[in-house]
Parts: C-alpha cells; sequence; structure tokens
C-alpha cells in the first residue's frame, strides 16, 4: 500500500498531483492487461469516488486509458512518449540501425527487426541485402501472424506459456490459411525453438527461401523484438548456420541490455511507424 494517506479528502493542488503520481505509480506496476478502479483504489488507500476522478483527469491528459471492456485501467500513449522523450535510450528502431547494417554488410544478406503488435509480428525496420529475396511480411510496416517465419516463431516461442497458448489459439487458423501444416508442427517448432534459443527455416513455405532469427528479451526473459535474416536456401548452409546464429546472438544481446521499457516501438509498434521517416 502506498505510504501516502489519501483518507483525508482534501483538495489542495500538491495532495491531487501526489495522489495523480501514486495512481501512475500503481497502474505501472499493476497487470499489464490494465487494474481495475477498486483494486486501484485500495492499493493507494483513497476511496473509489476520489480514485475515479484521478483517473478521468490522467486519461483526460492522455496518461491513463482505459482497456478493451472499459472496466480495467492502463498506462496511455502519452505517458510512454513522454517517458521515452526523457529517457537516455533511443528508440528501438534507431538502437538496433547499426547492428543491421553491421549484419547485412558481414553477411550479404537482408536482415530484419520485428516487434510484437498484438497477434502480430511487424517488421519495424529492414537492411536489403545483394539477393533478391521474397518475405512474408515485405517491407517496413509488413505485418505477419505470430508464428509464420522465423523472426515471427522467435518471439512467439519466448513468449510466456499463457500467452503463447492464447496467440496459439488465436492464430491458428490464420496459419493454416497461410500453407501452415498444422498445429503440431508449430508447436514442435516452438519447443524446438525454445531449447535452442534461435529459429532456422530452410524449407519454408516460400520456395527457395530460407532464414535465421534470434529473440531480443527483456529483463524477464520475455521476446519483445527479433533479429532476423532472410537469405535464399542454398546460401544457408550446414556450414554457415553457425557463423550466422552466433552474430545474430551477439547482436541481440547487445539490444537487449540497452532497451527502453518506455519506447513506444514496443508498446505502441503500428503507431509508431507513423514517426518513421521512410
Amino acid at each position: 500500500m502506498s505510504d501516502v494517506d489519501y483518507t483525508a479528502e482534501t483538495a489542495g493542488p500538491q495532495s491531487s498531483l501526489r495522489r495523480a503520481l501514486a495512481l501512475l505509480r500503481v497502474i505501472a506496476a499493476g497487470d499489464a492487461a490494465g487494474m481495475r478502479l477498486k483494486d486501484i483504489a485500495l492499493t493507494t488507500g483513497c476511496g473509489q469516488p476520489t480514485a475515479h476522478r484521478a483517473l478521468r483527469d490522467l486519461m483526460a491528459e492522455g496518461f491513463v486509458e482505459q482497456a478493451a471492456g472499459g472496466k480495467r485501467y492502463r498506462l496511455g500513449l502519452d505517458f510512454f512518449v513522454l517517458a521515452a522523450r526523457a529517457g537516455q535510450a533511443g528508440g528501438l528502431r534507431d538502437l538496433a540501425r547499426p547492428a543491421l547494417l553491421r549484419l547485412s554488410a558481414t553477411l550479404s544478406d537482408t536482415v530484419f527487426l520485428l516487434v510484437r503488435n498484438g497477434y502480430d509480428a511487424i517488421c519495424l525496420d529492414r537492411i536489403e541485402g545483394p539477393f533478391p529475396i521474397r518475405t512474408f511480411t515485405g517491407d517496413i510496416g509488413g505485418k505477419v501472424p505470430l508464428g509464420l517465419g522465423q523472426g515471427s516463431l522467435a518471439m512467439l516461442a519466448h513468449l510466456p506459456e499463457g500467452e503463447r497458448e492464447a496467440v496459439i489459439r488465436f492464430n491458428m487458423p490464420r496459419l493454416l490459411d497461410r500453407g501452415y501444416l498444422d498445429e503440431a508442427a508449430l508447436r514442435s517448432a516452438l519447443d524446438t525453438t525454445r531449447a535452442q534459443g534461435w529459429v532456422n527455416l530452410n524449407r519454408g513455405l516460400i520456395p527457395g527461401m530460407a532464414g535465421v532469427a534470434v529473440p531480443i528479451l527483456d529483463p524477464e526473459g520475455r521476446a519483445v523484438a527479433a533479429l532476423s535474416i532472410g537469405t535464399l536456401a542454398e546460401r544457408l548452409r550446414e556450414e554457415r548456420l553457425p557463423k550466422i546464429v552466433a552474430m545474430l546472438r551477439v547482436e541481440a544481446a547487445a539490444l537487449a541490455a540497452r532497451l527502453n521499457p518506455f519506447d513506444m516501438a514496443l508498446r505502441y509498434p503500428a503507431r509508431s511507424l507513423g514517426t518513421i521517416a521512410m
């Protein structure tokens, strides 16, 4: 419970500010899906009407929003925008751009930076290699269901079990429509990915294409993004694979250590694409 006493319903500007800040801290520490009003009020030690008034003010400023259904409150987009601007670390795309350039120049292949957006994976950045390839995501901003393609598979495999199961249930019909074999094949691929920590697709759904990917993990070990190589199947032979995996892992680990938890691309990737100058 908060050490700030809100039981006295004072109306001064300082008490209102402290109440709002306490609510933000409670919501930030709560469930990512949002918190109910009564739980927020209980944790901060103030009455529900008082908490509700403060939440309305925070919503008006864009720092809090109501989740789908309107029963839960979570941090809003403007909160993350403000925090990202104040943070020392740059956005994920800016942080990852040098790594993508290094990988593409060294390997002479196309490199992708993917982030999760709900049940999908979105291409946040891409560096083109010299060999013409075909991909599911296409250019920057393209998206695929989680589970389709190496980068998407790497992220899905490293989600918490409950989230992973929810994604599988929702996406399986979509994957089957895209030519995926069956759920057993997907689960087998996910098990392999978790065990080895990377994905290698050399007989994919696009003839002649192959790829390798590794997840970018947050401090809790949850996949928030992925680095992926797309290339011709003939270029991804067994003797070359260990070198590619090692390089991807080094870059992914370096990026993971510099992740900004307030980066808009990690919370609202579709919206953050609107800020990218193509």
